[in-house]
């Protein structure tokens, strides 16, 4: 029976089904499911389940049309567009067809970038990257239930690493760029360039792709619009910012220990104690610290975000799931990650009452608090752990 599962699992074709069909699970879900209602300034609306696909389609649209993007749009949708001129366009390319489809279609994407990304990760077998993907499931759900881009992001990142470990700098630097354009917070990926050679040939291919994908707006609107675009898009962010908390450290603070910190404190704190590890230079060859980089990096942009919500999780859980997969199996190790799988990875679904969701986990910031603690492991063994320089995966280091 063991052995039956574990073909399975170890399967490549099966996890692409099941990725697949969840996916479109999703997406016709979310098309049929009733409307949803939304108050704006004291107006009711009503809109479709799947608003957020909604925000991003008429973006597109906003753009070419010479608007602004970063305001409230309430006869058409409900809340803010926050991402990029360059995401809008980009999103154009689902919006030239049917929203059944074009939903289908950018789930889909999101779940088979995150998938092949596992599947580009060496030195880890078949079995445990479906074991991974399988970990990381409900998550997945969760945000492409809400149309979310956090699959996609998790999934560029992955995919960097997979390439900056075969030396194919090219779309390394692509996946985190375009990452980044999409939500800022994929900048943090470029701390994996410290761990590699030939950081000046990454540096030019940075540049080459911040200005390719900088550029590509105007191929819409004026350049003179597109400084308008960019002043708004600041505005929105700095506003943005006084907003919330969210499930992160901040809101663990201030709910756990009623705490209050400026909130660009906190992030500057986790920024240097995440920059701790990389003062061990010799142990940039050494593939399971780069690998502790890549998890480390998958739940910091998480934790230390202050708007993260459930669907932003699936990317933090990505950490988790491929921390745990080369950890060894110590008492701790294993309490941290089953503490991650059920009070992170199912904490938004119904195996738990929505009275216990609502009134204690949501309020408590319960889904944050296993990503934090075991962000915090990987910080410890990448700074006391030491390594095999004799293993085969070593890497000479240049400038």
């Amino acid at each position: 029976m063991r052995v039956s599962i574990e073909r399975f699992v170890a399967n490549k074709r099966n996890l692409i089904i099941i990725f697949a069909v969840f996916a479109v699970f999703a997406s016709l879900q979310s098309y049929f499911g009733s409307n949803r209602t939304y108050v704006e300034k004291g107006i009711e609306y009503e809109y479709n389940r799947y608003n957020n696909y909604t925000i991003f389609e008429r973006s597109f649209y906003h753009l070419k049309n010479n608007q602004n993007l970063y305001v409230t749009y309430p006869q058409e949708h409900g809340d803010l567009y926050k991402y990029t001129p360059t995401f809008s366009v980009f999103f154009g390319l689902f919006a030239m067809f049917p929203d059944w489809l074009g939903l289908s279609l950018w789930n889909l994407l999101n779940a088979l970038v995150l998938l092949f990304g596992i599947y580009y990760l060496p030195r880890l077998s078949n079995l445990q990257k479906g074991l991974v993907l399988l970990i990381v499931l409900a998550e997945l759900l969760t945000s492409m239930q809400n149309e979310q881009s956090n699959a996609l992001i998790a999934g560029l990142l992955v995919l960097a690493y997979g390439l900056l470990e075969k030396r194919k700098y090219l779309l390394a630097t692509l996946c985190i760029v375009f990452s980044a354009y999409i939500k800022l917070f994929g900048i943090v990926g470029f701390a994996l360039f410290l761990l590699y050679p030939k950081k000046w040939k990454m540096a030019l291919y940075t540049t080459l792709w911040t200005a390719v994908l900088f550029l590509v707006p105007l191929l819409f609107v004026s350049y003179e619009q597109y400084l308008r675009l960019f002043s708004q898009y600041g505005e929105m962010l700095a506003n943005d910012h006084s907003a919330s908390y969210g499930f992160s450290v901040m809101g663990w603070l201030n709910t756990w220990f009623n705490l209050e910190f400026n909130k660009n404190v906190v992030v500057l704190l986790g920024a240097l104690v995440f920059m701790i590890p990389f003062v061990r230079l010799k142990e940039y060859g050494v593939d399971t610290f780069r690998y502790l980089a890549l998890t480390s990096i998958l739940i910091w942009v998480v934790i230390f975000n202050h708007k993260a919500e459930s669907p932003t999780f699936i990317i933090a859980m990505t950490g988790v799931a491929l921390w745990y997969m080369r950890s060894e199996r110590t008492i701790l190790n294993v309490a941290l990650f089953v503490a991650a799988f059920v009070f992170t990875g199912l904490a938004a679904t119904d195996v738990f009452p929505k009275f216990i969701r609502d009134g204690f986990f949501e309020p408590y910031v319960i889904k944050a608090v296993p990503c934090i603690l075991i962000w915090a492991k990987v910080i410890y063994e990448m700074m006391v752990l030491k390594y095999n320089r004799a293993a085969k995966h070593v890497v000479e280091h240049a400038v």
